[in-house]
């Protein structure tokens, strides 16, 4: 079978603190694939909010997620905090990637959780449409 492989940057833009709770977690005791996905949601929005935009006005246009990859890398616990890390990747004049890492400390030691990507469209939500990326968000997810 084959995998998915997502190649991460040694360099983060961004980086912020989840703590997890018991709703985060699954009936096989630990943080749920759904929830690992709404984390990732949560670190995208202070990302954005660290740059001074959201999905819903980042410059001039929306954003609209067009694809999203996790690989699960350990098991997360009601407890952790995790450290998500995000930056972006792979500008096009649409759109781009945010890559994100994910990982907790416990007993003193960093441990992996999980990687992903999320492949963002620049989107027009008054027409319904693809937008041009502005200059002003491509110098913002690079700078």
């Amino acid at each position: 079978m084959a995998r998915v492989k997502i190649s991460l940057p040694e360099q983060f833009k961004f980086s912020t603190q989840i703590p997890i709770r018991i709703q985060d977690v699954n009936y096989g005791g630990h943080v749920g694939n759904d929830a690992i996905l709404s984390i990732m949601h949560e670190a995208r929005l202070q990302f954005l909010n660290s740059i001074g935009c959201t999905e819903l006005d980042a410059y001039g246009v929306g954003m609209i997620m067009s694809d999203v990859a996790i690989v699960y890398k350990g098991e997360g616990f009601r407890g952790d905090v995790f450290v998500v890390e995000v930056t972006a990747d792979e500008l096009s004049p649409f759109g781009f990637e945010l890559l994100y890492r994910l990982s907790t400390e416990r007993e003193g030691k960093k441990l992996p959780i999980a990687e992903g990507k999320t492949g963002m469209i620049c989107f027009d939500y008054s027409q319904r449409k693809v937008a041009r990326m502005p200059d002003i968000l491509q110098e913002k997810l690079i700078g």
